[in-house]
């Protein structure tokens, strides 16, 4: 019996030195690999021919669920696109980031990255089961060596894939909306056209002018504001600091400079406005974009306190404008809609009259009735 109590003792004090011995040799250690996203963004093969292709998403990519490494990301303000609700990311290859350029200037992305917008409806009422959520279409632009290109994916009935295609089409879709109202349309997704008037910019190289491909919403200006990240909230731009996608060599934009959600009731009427004509107009209606030559110039930081208001449309004649009623002879008139252009092109869905261009069939209800109230308070030319 004594000697198998020493016998034992002995066998767990070995055991005790082994297990120290090892604890004390790194070599014994067995590396644990870093995680890697499984993105794949080939820039010979890109454009995919099916969504899932680029592995954007983890699990079905019905639920949207980001993959390592692809961030989401939104503007203060969106755009106005036939009521649909939208889901934005954005990836980046390893070791890139974007470059800072100014608070309204567009973030320049790394040759590789990705911008990818998902648009849906839910409660929708022509599917079945009735309820439910569709997707319709996820739009990305890939940036490569050359410029952006786009890549237009339309979703299939299962919703279990989307398929490459810049044709553009219309499909049919009822939805109710958060007042319980049953809205409807014929929803119309872009071609490649399309896409190219509302993302493009005029360069002029030893006389030539050239249209080049660019992105919209990621404005420093746009992003800065929290958004929650899992359990946690972060400064967009901060948050894209903090995951190595944006240079930390400047500072967030003032609260002067910075776009808010134009649905805020609680701001100024003025900066709603300037708000909304910024995502909704200012991409064509700036210098070297496909409308600059209207005398309106909508980005938020032409819209401010000097020259302002005129900027906005407001006492600015319409004169070269054709067939057009008469009486709309200002972009805005002070105080009176039935006399401003600007009204009459956000309420209509005539595609001849109508503004923007493109992105909307039918009329943005609460976008006219916040540029309503803000020409009513305006009582006289700047």
């Amino acid at each position: 019996m004594k000697q198998n109590y020493f016998l034992r003792n002995y066998l767990l004090l070995s055991l005790f030195f082994i297990i120290l011995s090892c604890g004390t040799d790194d070599s014994q250690y067995v590396a644990v690999p870093e995680p890697t996203s499984p993105v794949t963004v080939d820039l010979t093969q890109v454009p995919y021919q099916k969504l899932s292709d680029y592995h954007f998403f983890d699990g079905e990519i019905k639920n949207q669920s980001p993959s390592l490494n692809v961030l989401p990301y939104e503007p203060a303000s969106s755009l106005f696109t036939d009521y649909a609700h939208k889901k934005r990311f954005v990836w980046m290859p390893d070791g890139t980031s974007a470059t800072f350029n100014g608070d309204e200037k567009v973030l320049e992305l790394p040759v590789g990255a990705a911008l990818i917008k998902t648009f849906y409806y839910t409660n929708v009422q022509n599917t079945t089961p009735v309820g439910g959520t569709r997707i319709i279409e996820t739009r990305i632009m890939i940036r490569k060596a050359s410029g952006w290109i786009f890549a237009n994916y339309v979703w299939n009935t299962e919703q279990t894939e989307a398929f490459l295609d810049l044709e553009g089409s219309y499909t049919d879709i009822s939805w109710k909306d958060e007042n319980n109202v049953i809205k409807s349309t014929s929803y119309r997704i872009p071609n490649e056209v399309q896409c190219i008037v509302c993302h493009k910019t005029n360069q002029v190289v030893n006389g030539i002018t050239t249209s080049v491909n660019i992105p919209i919403g990621i404005k420093p200006q746009n992003l800065n504001f929290a958004k929650t990240y899992g359990t946690s909230s972060a400064n967009q731009l901060t948050k894209w600091i903090q995951e190595g996608y944006l240079e930390s060599n400047f500072s967030l934009p003032t609260t002067a400079n910075t776009v808010i959600d134009y649905n805020d009731v609680s701001k100024s009427i003025s900066l709603r406005a300037r708000s909304y004509v910024d995502i909704n107009c200012a991409h064509c209606h700036q210098t070297n974009q496909h409308c600059d030559y209207r005398p309106m110039r909508f980005a938020f930081n032409e819209t401010g306190a000097q020259n302002g208001l005129t900027n906005m449309g407001v006492c600015v004649e319409t004169q070269d404008m054709q067939d057009f009623d008469e009486a709309l002879s200002q972009i805005v008139n002070p105080g009176n809609i039935n006399r401003s252009m600007m009204h009459f092109r956000l309420n209509t869905t005539n595609e001849a009259y109508r503004m923007p261009l493109h992105g909307r069939t039918i009329i943005h209800e609460e976008g006219v009735q916040l540029v309503e109230a803000w020409i009513n308070s305006l009582s006289s030319c700047p």
